[in-house]
């Protein structure tokens, strides 16, 4: 059924499902799964759906899960807190090099990236080998969160946790530098809780599944296993999940303050960087309050949108993104989506584009153009424009930003 903003999903023994999709393609595994969602029996009046939806592990990404009475771990996913950041700065386009190379590997040289492993050294070239000054005042303030939770439960104590936070991970992870409509310089990144994040989703996803052993037949979905609440275990990944979105947050401030400060040394004219300033998680839950309930709000790929509240909405690799304002829609429990979302599977970009492709989607943008990164090729991503087009109920645009230096994982 069609709504004015969205279209409506009845579900037989489930909540309502609104999706704000006109004009996008939704596969048919992402409604089947958000069908099995709408089912559980703690979900609050109805599942609101972004229009970067696309198919998820146990949750469907794009979603937002509003529960009382239970939290669901896999709906949360296992990158925890992972969000966006943005700061505008005093630059202008003119005031960048011509050749952007040497920007691009001094932001690569601060900010630790990809994965490696050496049999020979152990070495991750993705993890501080010395974590500096920035890190251990950040690790400082996660510490005794961090020990509370690892003298519950101890395996989480052998994580990447430390050597992790300020670095960016693989993926669809990046950092770029942007120009926005007037010109202006602008510096965006997006990451989560990196391995400790990782680690203690998939424990608590699993956890939740031990709980519910003799009930997982029942569930559409054994991904959709949940703890209920005044469970010890909902107390305790509560409490988990929130150290890892203040370790996410954490994460990205340290990045950017490198990465400005990186820039600084290769532009060499002085230039101020916190105009507009914009952090945001899009993985995450936290307690809200929605038509005159207090409830858990799981945003799965989905960004808080409260009116008046700044979000960022990245398009793809050689794509735009948008700065937004929320409008403060209550129907889509106050979100946005967060970003184009996949139109394919990563190896079914591998397998159908090449390195030729790649170089020619991404002509504008100082970035690699090599193997490794064809499955964050534009064309793997649904069309930002119709995207936009689908939440202009949820959404304002401030700022259009368009990159011009790209660094992945």
């Amino acid at each position: 059924m069609k709504h004015q903003d969205y279209d409506l999903l009845q579900v037989e023994d489930g909540k309502p499902i609104k999706l704000w999709t006109q004009g996008v393609p939704v596969e048919d595994d992402a409604r089947k799964q958000l069908m099995n969602t709408a089912k559980m029996p703690f979900i609050f009046r109805h599942l609101a759906v972004m229009p970067d939806v696309h198919l998820g592990k146990g949750s469907t990404i794009g979603s937002v899960i509003p529960t009382r009475g239970a939290i669901i771990p896999a709906a949360v996913g296992v990158d925890i807190g992972c969000g966006m950041m943005a700061v505008r700065t005093t630059l202008a386009a003119a005031d960048l090099p011509d050749n952007l190379h040497g920007l691009r590997s001094a932001i690569e040289r601060a900010v630790p990236h990809g994965r490696s492993i050496s049999r020979e050294t152990s070495r991750d070239k993705g993890a501080w080998e010395n974590p500096p000054a920035s890190v251990n005042a950040q690790w400082a303030a996660l510490l005794a969160g961090f020990r509370r939770i690892t003298e519950k439960y101890p395996r989480l104590t052998r994580t990447n946790n430390y050597k992790h936070l300020g670095t960016l991970g693989t993926g669809n992870h990046f950092i770029e530098v942007c120009l926005d409509e007037t010109g202006s310089v602008w510096f965006m990144l997006h990451s989560g809780s990196r391995g400790v994040g990782n680690a203690i989703g998939t424990f608590f996803i699993e956890l939740a599944q031990q709980d519910l052993r003799a009930h997982l037949a029942n569930l559409p979905d054994r991904d959709l296993a949940y703890f209920e609440e005044g469970s010890k275990h909902f107390d305790d990944y509560v409490e988990a999940v929130g150290w890892a979105q203040d370790y996410a947050r954490r994460n990205r401030d340290v990045m950017m303050a490198n990465v400005i400060a990186a820039a600084r040394r290769e532009i060499g004219k002085p230039f101020e960087a916190d105009v507009e300033a914009v952090n945001c998680h899009h993985n995450y839950v936290q307690h809200e309050t929605h038509f005159g309930a207090d409830i858990l709000v799981t945003r799965k790929g989905a960004v808080s949108a409260k009116k008046g509240e700044l979000g960022i909405i990245p398009g793809s690799m050689g794509a735009k993104s948008y700065i937004v304002r929320g409008l403060g829609n209550e129907e889509a429990f106050c979100s946005c989506s967060h970003g184009a979302g996949r139109t394919m599977s990563r190896n079914e970009a591998k397998r159908r584009y090449t390195v030729a492709d790649q170089i020619r989607a991404t002509a504008d943008v100082e970035c690699r153009k090599d193997a490794d990164v064809i499955d964050e090729i534009p064309m793997a991503y649904k069309d930002i424009d119709a995207v936009m087009q689908a939440q202009k109920s949820l959404v304002e645009v401030v700022h259009t930003l368009k990159q011009v230096v790209c660094v992945k994982g």
